[in-house]
């Protein structure tokens, strides 16, 4: 039996995955382990605009997906750079193969799996000896479910009411 190197928060959009990420990333023996990437909305006069991605720990920002952005990968209104996401975030994950760092990876949805090199990097680092901590969409998605039945991949069901407990379990599985 393989051991369980990923684990995989799996939720409904807005469900708090990045939000518990961050959260998990303020506990000093994590968070200065970490490296990766993080995904936060952009939001204008209340309303969600786009997304961030953001480089951990260098904090590094780049436009991800802006409603109305011209690009042939869209979500919804949401047109995906996909040269933000290779440039920065396929960039950290393949550094951080190089260190002994817990691999952060926010988030497995439908913006990330538009590009073929982030599929390459994830597939890359799944199968590394690192820690991959990552959140993945909960909604069918072909190359996201084969991710989910992976034999070294531990998923964790969050929803709000879940959080604190999904937080102790993670904390928990980090520690080992």
């Amino acid at each position: 039996m393989l051991a369980v190197t990923n684990l995989l928060i799996v939720g409904l959009p807005r469900s708090g995955k990045t939000t518990l990420i961050k959260k998990i990333l303020l506990v000093d023996s994590i968070g200065k382990k970490a490296m990766g990437f993080l995904t936060e909305e952009v939001r204008e006069g209340g309303q969600r605009i786009g997304f961030h991605l953001i480089t951990v720990p260098e904090g590094r920002i780049g436009l991800l997906s802006q409603k109305g952005l011209p690009s042939s990968h869209c979500v919804g209104r949401y047109g995906v750079d996909i040269d933000v996401l290779e440039e920065m975030g396929c960039q950290v994950i393949l550094q951080a193969m190089d260190t002994e760092n817990i691999i952060l990876v926010d988030e497995i949805g439908k913006m990330e799996l538009f590009s073929d090199k982030f599929r390459t990097a994830l597939i890359d680092a799944l199968n590394s000896p690192q820690k991959v901590l990552a959140t993945i969409m909960e909604r069918p998605n072909a190359f996201a479910d084969g991710i989910k039945k992976r034999s070294d991949v531990r998923l964790l069901y969050l929803t709000r009411e879940k959080f604190g407990d999904v937080f102790q379990e993670v904390l928990n599985w980090l520690d080992k």
